[in-house]
């Protein structure tokens, strides 16, 4: 339907929001490297439905097209994972881990941007990886996508688990949970888009967050001591 191709407008906006809140929190505790790293996740989330809305409202553009293909398909979640992994991991293993995945999007994004493209493929109003002449570039993603979820909603899930097992951390499972199956609508969205129902990806994409935000916010808001090592000595860097 028209209206749904205009739906990734709601979701930009919200994403402004929600970068602008997570970028209060991360502010308030600058030591903390997840933070930063959900941050940049939520407002690369946000540019990738951008470009969506600017497509569904001015049609396809080549240049438009590229920074789609790499805002969304390429950072749309690894960001929230590396988040996962500084929260879940030693400082060192994140740091290892963060310098492979920049190196890895920047490589991805480089041949994404020189790749021709077939115009024979391309539809006015819908985005798909299918116009890159260079096939092995969309080889990567899958890549990419695999640690987003590995890390977002493993990560998201582990914490659920062991959350269950603490008494009065209810609030911290829920919200595990939340963010869990918020990471993973956008990835059974790229799915249906793949098939062609792109409409479908532009809902899930706007759940998905919805999701995670709620799940973010109930877990600030629970006063339950964390289980992550990681997050209870930035507290006590931050004095808090």
């Amino acid at each position: 339907m028209y209206w749904l191709a205009k739906l990734p407008i709601l979701t930009t906006l919200f994403s402004i929001y929600f970068t602008w809140e997570i970028g209060r929190h991360w502010w308030a505790k600058k030591h903390a490297m997840y933070l930063l790293w959900w941050c940049i996740g939520v407002f690369f989330y946000g540019a990738g439905t951008f470009v969506e809305s600017w497509v569904g409202l001015f049609g396809w553009e080549e240049p438009v097209f590229r920074l789609w293909y790499i805002f969304g398909a390429l950072l749309g979640g690894a960001p929230f994972a590396q988040g996962t992994v500084y929260l879940l991991m030693k400082r060192k293993t994140a740091d290892i881990l963060a310098f492979c995945l920049i190196v890895t999007v920047l490589f991805a994004s480089t041949a994404v941007w020189l790749s021709p493209i077939d115009y024979s493929l391309v539809d006015p109003h819908r985005l798909t990886g299918k116009v890159l002449e260079w096939r092995w570039v969309r080889l990567m993603t899958p890549f990419i996508n695999t640690y987003a979820f590995i890390f977002l909603v493993g990560g998201a899930v582990w914490s659920a688990v062991k959350y269950a097992k603490v008494p009065g951390a209810k609030a911290r499972v829920y919200g595990n949970i939340l963010i869990a199956i918020g990471g993973l609508l956008p990835g059974i969205g790229g799915g249906f888009a793949k098939a062609s129902y792109t409409e479908v990806l532009y809902v899930l994409e706007l759940i998905g967050l919805l999701f995670i935000f709620k799940g973010y916010m109930v877990i600030k808001k629970d006063g339950t001591r964390s289980l992550h090592k990681n997050q209870v000595e930035i507290g006590k860097e931050d004095g808090k």
